[in-house]
């Protein structure tokens, strides 16, 4: 269970407390029944795995790339300069340090995952997307997600069965999910993880403005994907958001196509990691396994 969670994943802020103060959060949110003490062992073990102390607790998650503080969000355009390019464009995202970091510079590297895709045999998109996580140009959130949920996705499909050009199915996916920024799920109210899905059945049904089935089939896998994700609420988790999605679309290729991919239980491994973690209403967090 991440220390996070404590907060109910509400508090952004770095604080001081006693392992008795733990203790006493632990048992106030979580009421713990009988298995109390694993529960509190779960919780220790992840404050060892992130460094933090007994009697000093660090509520400290990595967001900016630049100096690790965490994000901001305006709700209009700013001019800003990206740390690692230097170009100028308007953005409406940076650390509270003031660092920004374009679309292009935060996902440098993710064309690598067509060479995974490539490779992979795998009908699982959970099994696949994961590989991708652990990559290096993937952080813990960011627009990368955008890409890899619908090449994961297209992976699987294609390994099920599916009868597409995987190669240029990949770099279609790549050159469409890329032009989605971070931050659209707050900000368009529509989480780019659910738009990659509805990318994938464009792909694999061959939509464009003027089809009909196709069309309806692209619009309606994106609907059913903000859905169950809304249902859940925020804040964003890029981790949670790319799992739901692709359960969903999983679902729904099956009922349009006749293609099932494969799934498997998910136990979010990314709590310790995420600064906003919700916790328990999250359906993939250790503490619900």
């Amino acid at each position: 269970m991440d220390p996070a969670c404590i907060y109910d994943g509400t508090r952004n802020l770095t604080k001081a407390y006693s392992w008795r103060s733990v203790c006493f959060y632990c048992f106030i949110l979580f009421r713990p029944g009988p298995d109390a003490s694993s529960v509190l062992r779960k919780i220790f073990a992840q404050l060892k795995e992130n460094r933090i102390f007994v009697g000093k607790i660090r509520f400290m998650k990595e967001e900016c790339l630049i100096c690790k503080a965490p994000l901001e969000y305006f709700n209009e355009d700013v001019l800003m300069e990206c740390e690692i390019c230097h170009k100028q464009e308007m953005s409406k995202t940076r650390c509270v340090n003031g660092h920004y970091v374009c679309n292009e510079c935060h996902t440098k590297g993710i064309d690598g995952i067509i060479g995974l895709c490539l490779k992979e045999d795998s009908r699982n998109p959970i099994e696949i997307v994961r590989k991708m996580m652990d990559m290096t140009f993937c952080h813990m959130h960011g627009p990368e997600h955008h890409i890899m949920v619908g090449c994961a996705l297209l992976t699987a499909y294609s390994n099920a069965g599916g009868e597409i050009d995987l190669p240029a199915a990949l770099n279609e996916m790549v050159s469409r999910g890329s032009k989605v920024p971070g931050g659209a799920c707050g900000f368009w109210g529509a989480c780019g993880a659910a738009v990659s899905t509805g990318m994938f059945m464009s792909i694999i049904t061959s939509s464009t403005p003027l089809a009909e089935d196709a069309w309806g089939h692209s619009n309606l896998m994106t609907s059913r994907s903000l859905a169950r994700l809304g249902e859940i609420g925020g804040p964003r988790c890029c981790k949670r958001n790319s799992y739901m999605s692709i359960l969903t679309a999983i679902e729904y290729a099956e009922e349009i196509t006749g293609i099932r991919m494969d799934k498997s239980e998910i136990i979010c491994t990314h709590t310790s990691s995420n600064r906003q973690c919700i916790g328990r209403r999250c359906p993939f967090h250790p503490i619900n396994a």
